[in-house]
């Protein structure tokens, strides 16, 4: 279970992710629990997806992907990324209650965004 978070860390972590992600060109960037319930969401303004349908089913991915790694012999695949004609989305894990999943247009590059979310990820984590 998720250990309780104040308000203050609620909107420094979105304020995180709209600084480190949305302003770098990341449409949408949500931290979820492992079951896929939204914790903190910062979205573009020219993004208008359910997020919330795409928080459980991102979940459900990132569980259905873990138990593959445990057939193949790794403990987990921490990150996943999916690559659209359009748009892409990329799965990072925070903790073991916590996933940070991030969908990007072809205009960003993988590289930066990877770089972006590893110092986002490092900042919410000092905050929790």
């Amino acid at each position: 279970m998720i250990h309780s978070l104040n308000q203050e860390q609620l909107e420094q972590t979105e304020a995180i992710l709209n600084e480190d992600l949305v302003e770098s060109g990341v449409k949408i960037a949500l931290v979820v629990d492992m079951a896929g319930h939204i914790v903190a969401n910062c979205q573009g303004t020219d993004c208008d997806h359910d997020v919330y349908s795409l928080a459980a089913l991102a979940a459900g991915n990132f569980g259905a992907v873990n138990a593959m790694a445990k057939i193949v012999g790794e403990d987990e695949f921490s990150l996943l990324f999916h690559k659209g004609q359009d748009e892409n989305l990329h799965f990072s894990k925070i903790n073991e209650e916590l996933l940070l999943i991030t969908t990007f247009g072809n205009d960003v590059s993988l590289g930066f965004l990877r770089l972006k979310i590893a110092e986002a990820i490092e900042r919410i984590r000092e905050l929790w």
